[in-house]
């Protein structure tokens, strides 16, 4: 019997070229396992065991790919979580005098949230037309009153 060496080594190497982009998939797997069944000596057929391992292993990655995928999943899921609970907590101020530190000047000032976005995942407030941290308010409440002259 004659092995189709051409298949064999187009499995392996697009199993290779998967390899060396980092991104091996159960596609590939899948591909080499039924070339490897395909083109096996039909004298001498892989054994059982060789079989169920390598069945076992391409069910692990699978699962292992899957498990992945939830955790990347998770992970998103959570900064959306944050980011939201961020915007709520700055919305709440809206219209409201606060005490921040400006982030020109680094100095304690007072002023009036007139709005509220998300940039690069930080909630911004914006007073007086600057954009501040959330996280640089220190202080919510009316402004304490100017000594008189």
């Amino acid at each position: 019997m004659q092995i189709n060496v051409t298949s064999a080594t187009e499995a392996i190497s697009s199993l290779s070229s998967e390899k060396k982009s980092g991104n091996v998939g159960k596609d590939a797997f899948m591909n080499l396992l039924a070339t490897q069944l395909k083109n096996q000596d039909p004298l001498e057929p892989a054994k059982n065991d060789e079989m169920l391992a390598q069945l076992a292993q391409f069910s692990s990655l699978e699962q292992m790919q899957n498990l992945n995928d939830n955790i990347v999943g998770l992970a998103v899921l959570q900064q959306s979580n944050a980011a939201l609970q961020q915007l709520t907590d700055a919305a709440a101020l809206m219209g409201k005098d606060v005490q921040y530190t400006d982030p020109d000047t680094q100095t304690e000032t007072w002023g009036k949230v007139d709005g509220v976005k998300i940039k690069d995942g930080v909630a911004m407030l914006s007073i007086d037309g600057k954009d501040v941290p959330l996280a640089s308010i220190s202080q919510i409440g009316a402004p304490p009153a100017e000594p008189a002259v």
